[in-house]
């Protein structure tokens, strides 16, 4: 079942350019959402990593992660 998404316009150029550099890479085209797949996949891979995962959790603790909303108003 598929989902339709709303993403802020340089969000989904980086998912874009990402794609593009992914067909380049496999010689044959990756979609948007294979490539969303791709980079989850990548992610639970690099956390999977005891080292890496505790890196990244700290990262993000020490991050000044915006809220939905105001990532929502930076990103337009």
């Amino acid at each position: 079942m598929s989902k339709t998404i709303t993403l802020p316009d340089s969000v989904y150029n980086d998912l874009d350019s990402v794609s593009k550099e992914l067909t380049a890479m496999a010689g044959k085209q990756i979609s948007l959402s294979m490539t969303v797949y791709l980079l989850t996949a990548v992610y639970r891979a690099h956390v999977s990593e005891p080292c890496a995962r505790d890196a990244f959790r700290q990262r993000l603790a020490y991050s000044e992660i915006m809220s939905p909303e105001e990532f929502e108003k930076t990103w337009k």
